[in-house]
């Protein structure tokens, strides 16, 4: 999982689907907020995928791709136990729970995982 987020570019589509929320974004959408390629994108999605952090699913012609929470929670949840040496508060939060999508972070969402924040 860390491999496929080590990535430029998959850690942005990342950024951006999490903020998306569970109902996720079609793959054209992502490529054009993010000013990918659509063939590039298509191999990075199936990255993700394939490493458990993002979920796809079809409506009428176009594909959705939306982050696994419980994945990337259990993500978390590993690195807090093993990597905060024994003290999770220096760590906390531990999870994420999808936020309810407001025009603001719609906006803001292309702008910062071009930035790559």
């Amino acid at each position: 999982m860390l491999g496929a987020l080590a990535h430029d570019t998959r850690l942005a589509v990342y950024r951006l689907m999490v903020e998306a929320g569970p109902e996720g974004l079609p793959a054209g959408e992502i490529a054009r907020r993010l000013d990918v390629p659509p063939p590039t994108l298509s191999f990075h999605l199936r990255d993700l995928v394939d490493a458990g952090l993002a979920v796809d699913r079809r409506e009428g012609r176009s594909i959705f791709y939306a982050a696994d929470y419980a994945t990337m929670n259990a993500l978390m949840a590993f690195l807090t136990d093993n990597c905060c040496g024994g003290r999770p508060e220096l760590c906390a939060p531990a999870s994420c729970t999808p936020s309810p999508k407001t025009r603001s972070n719609e906006d803001e969402a292309p702008a910062r995982a071009r930035r790559g924040r």
